[in-house]
Order: structure tokens, then sequence, then C-alpha cells
């Protein structure tokens, strides 16, 4: 009878453990499924309970604390109480509302929930509350600073502790065959559709790739580890294993392709490291088992020849680059494109070498980036928007570089070298422009503005171009600001037309899309 004994015991009467709460059905052993314990049908089959806001946890590790028990209900809803019952490895936990109960189970059953990387089982109790003693104060505390993070508060600091434990910010990452690379912005991508990404460190331990994220806040840490643990981030390989990190704070000195502070832009990049590699951001297989695609907006998920594509890139010998940096572009609106339409647009995601509008088929471009990561980020990012009424196609070319034309020979201006072109933005090693990469928005980020211009003057030159200015906000020094258009479409176009546009005094106006909203 050991499927049942050790769950019966939570409820017969008299038990110790629970003589903190009135159960209206002491005695009554129906909490047990006697089958999760991996009793065999011989053995007594016990009737699962109706469904209740309390939940009966049971195969506990040893040294689990109330909080790991917690941190389980903590994405479904708020957690009203707590009891543990130490002997037993068993647990019963009561959410505010029976639906997140329910919402709870359901999810637990499609996946296994674990405490210190041991499944535990959980079902609904037939008790409908726990009455506990109210002078059993570490639980309270602890409930009490779990509330009070749920509803944006800070714990008072003898709790934090332990709450640092489950409830920590940070997860370790570690990611298991590893075909494609993995990047520092990859892991940003994936997990910020969880919350706010605050920090990110990358490192090698044991030849395996590991990386500690921090968020802004532990609940989303929390909802981060359940829906990615486990999970591909390509098609059948890179799987994500994640843990809670000891760590509740992580420091980061520089910013580069190793480790990143999004909420300090202005950290150096490190002797001799090289700044954000943004490499493969986007060259994801849109397979249903591929994370990226699994995600919605996660990235524009890319077909799985462009992450091999990228991953030789990547892996390629030292001196030879393995993927093109050579763009076709097709759809363009073949009376209102140019070179310099498509050198600032692609400029926005690197350095664009020179562009060509095809002779014969006018509504098509290469584009030589200045290498195959920089065209791979271009493509992810570009590839479906607007630009000049028409939905761009952009994709990988088989050239390996755009011709020039032979001495002598007009090609009406279809071709331009832009090799020693001054607007490239990546050209200077650890710019801030690497950190500063984000898809086509409608909010545009301006820089290098004269002390003398004024919003009005801003709004102005922004909607001349037939677009409309929703929103603008100076930066606290006046040389910055955002300014949002009312579609992406529209931004797009006021970033081709206005970036490095004279201000006057020599002054170009810099352009660029941002990540936030006014």
């Amino acid at each position: 009878m050991d499927g049942i004994s050790d769950v019966a015991v939570g409820v017969k009467r008299g038990s110790d453990e629970l003589s903190m709460y009135n159960s209206p059905n002491s005695g009554m052993s129906s909490i047990s499924d006697g089958t999760s314990n991996g009793s065999d049908s011989k053995k007594l089959r016990v009737e699962e309970a109706p469904p209740s806001r309390v939940l009966h946890i049971r195969k506990l590790p040893n040294e689990a604390s109330e909080t790991e028990v917690i941190a389980l209900g903590l994405p479904f809803g708020k957690v009203t109480n707590i009891l543990t019952l130490k002997g037993k490895n068993q647990a019963f936990l009561e959410m505010g509302t029976e639906e997140a109960a329910i919402t709870m189970v359901n999810y637990y059953n499609t996946v296994n929930p674990h405490v210190r990387n041991v499944p535990v089982f959980i079902q609904y109790s037939n008790h409908k509350e726990l009455k506990t003693d109210a002078g059993n104060q570490r639980t309270q505390a602890v409930l009490q600073a779990v509330s009070a993070v749920q509803s944006g508060g800070s714990p008072s600091s003898d709790v934090q502790e332990a709450l640092a434990a489950a409830f920590s910010p940070v997860l370790r990452i570690i990611i298991d065959n590893m075909f494609y690379p993995v990047t520092l912005d990859v892991l940003q991508q994936i997990f910020s559709k969880f919350g706010t990404v605050m920090k990110i460190i990358t490192f090698t331990k044991n030849n395996q790739f590991q990386a500690l994220l921090q968020f802004s806040d532990p609940v989303n840490a929390q909802q981060a580890k359940l829906a990615l643990d486990g999970q591909n981030i390509y098609n059948s390989c890179c799987t994500l294993r994640i843990d809670f990190s000891k760590l509740v704070n992580l420091n980061v000195k520089y910013n580069n392709d190793k480790s990143r502070d999004y909420t300090r832009p202005e950290l150096p990049a490190g002797d001799g490291q090289p700044s954000m590699d943004s490499s493969v951001a986007a060259a994801f297989s849109k397979d249903s088992n591929s994370l990226l695609g699994k995600i919605p907006g996660a990235l524009n998920p890319l077909s799985a020849a462009a992450a091999a594509a990228a991953a030789a890139g990547r892996v390629a010998l030292a001196g030879q680059s393995g993927s093109s940096g050579v763009l076709l572009v097709s759809n363009l609106n073949e009376e209102m494109v140019t070179p310099q339409s498509l050198f600032t647009l692609f400029g926005v995601y690197g350095d664009v070498q020179r562009v060509k509008i095809l002779y014969n088929k006018k509504d098509s471009a290469l584009i030589q980036m200045s290498d195959g990561n920089q065209a791979q980020l271009a493509m992810s990012h570009l590839n479906g928007q607007k630009m000049y009424g028409k939905i761009i196609r952009v994709t990988l070319s088989k050239h390996q570089t755009v011709a020039l034309p032979r001495d002598g020979l007009d090609d009406q201006g279809l071709t331009k070298d832009f090799t020693n072109s001054p607007l490239h933005r990546f050209k200077k090693p650890g710019s801030k422009n690497f950190q500063n990469i984000f898809p086509p928005s409608a909010t545009l980020h301006l820089s290098n503005i004269p002390q003398d211009v004024t919003e009005d003057d801003l709004r102005l030159l922004f909607s001349n171009g037939g677009g409309t200015v929703k929103a603008f906000k100076f930066f606290q020094d006046h040389k910055m600001a955002l300014l949002q258009m009312s579609t992406v479409e529209e931004a797009i176009q006021a970033l081709i037309d206005l970036h490095n546009y004279n201000m006057g005094g020599n002054q170009h106006l810099r352009v660029s899309f941002s990540k936030s909203t006014i």
C-alpha cells in the first residue's frame, strides 16, 4: 500500500502535521492518485479529488524550501498559503483562486514540475482551504515577501535571503547539442519575451557554452524557466537547460559579445574584445521544433539553410568567409529606389560596401555588406518590411561580391561603391552603435541635434515626407530625442530621407530605430 500511505497521512484523523487545520473529510484518502508513485494495478485505486484551490505536492526532495514550493505556483497567480510536511516530503499549496490552481495542474500535466532537479507530483487536495496556524511567522514572512515581489515591491531584508535560493532573478543556462552558434543576442531575443532582460554573461565551462541571465523581476525568471527549460533553440539541437542561479545580481564590466549590461550602455568593450558580435541573430529554422519559430515575434525565423550558412560563417577557418556578405533584395519600387536609399536603410544593420540595382530587373538589387554576419542581420530585420509602399524580400545571394561597371561604361548610376563612405556606422571597434541594433519600429532615435533646434522644428522636418509624427520626447541634454511616427513604414521612410540630414552648421542628424516607445 506504499502508493497510498505516504499520501493518506496528509489527511488522516489525528495527524500531527495537520492538526493545524480542520479537515471536513478527515480519514478519507481521496487525494492520492495512487499511480504517480509507481503503484501497480493490484494496489487499491483511489479516486482523484475534484478541482480545489489547494494543491497537494508529493515526492519533494528533503532539502526543498518553502520558497521553492511557492515558486511552483507563482507563474499561475497569487499563492495565499503553504503547509510543508517535512518528514513526508510533501506540501500543500493554496492558490488565490480555483482557476489559478486548475491552470497550474493542467500545465504541470503536460510539463513535469521539478524542484532542485527532482520531478515532483501535483494534484488537487480534497481540502478547499488551508487553515494553518497564523503563529507560523516564518511561513507568513515568506508569503508576504512573495506577494510583495509579485505586486512590484521589494521584500524586506530578512526574507530576501530565503527568497534568493528559489526566487532569484538570475538564470543559469547551459546549451546542449550546440551544432549552430548561439550568441548573446539570440539569448536576449528569446528570453526578453518573458520580461526585461537586464544583464547577460556568457562563458564556456567544461567545454559547454553557458550563460547567466538576469531579469528585472524574479517572477519573469520563473516564467522563462517554466516555458523554456528543455526546449530547442533550433530544430533538433541547441537544447536549453535552465536552473536558478545562487547569484541575485550580476556584475558586468564590459559590453561586448561575451557580456552585456543593458542598463549601462556606456560600459567599455574591454581590451582586445570584439564589441557586440550580433552575428547569426537571425538564421533560424521555421520548423515547429524551433523555439524561435514558436515564440510569436521572437525573430523573423529564416530557413534552416540560412542557419547552416550562418553556422558555416562562424566556424569557417580564419581568413575565409563562410557565408556570403551579398544580399539579393527584390520587389523594390523601381520608380523610387536608388543605391543611396538602399545604402541608408541597410546601413542600419551593417556597413554597406556596394549596391547594384539590376539593369534588366530594376525592382531587384544586390547589396554587399562587409561580412556574412551583417548580411544575416540585415536580412532578418528587413525581409518583409515595407519600403516605398512595397513589401521587400531579402535573401542571401550566391554572389560573393558586387562587381563595379567596367571603366568608361555608364550604367545610369545603378551601381554605387560605398567602400570609403564616412557614414558607415560600425567601422569603429567598440562603437555604441553595436549595442543599438533594433528591428524597424515606429519610434526613431535621433542624435547629434544642434542646441538651437526645437521640438517643432523636428516635428515639421519629419512630417514633410508625408508621414505623421505621433509623439516626441527630448532627452535631458537635448542632443538626442525619440520621435514616433504613426507606422513602421513611415519611420523607415523618414530614416531613409533624414539620416545624415544637414541641420546647419555642418551638424548632420543621426537617425536609427529605437526599442523604446514614448
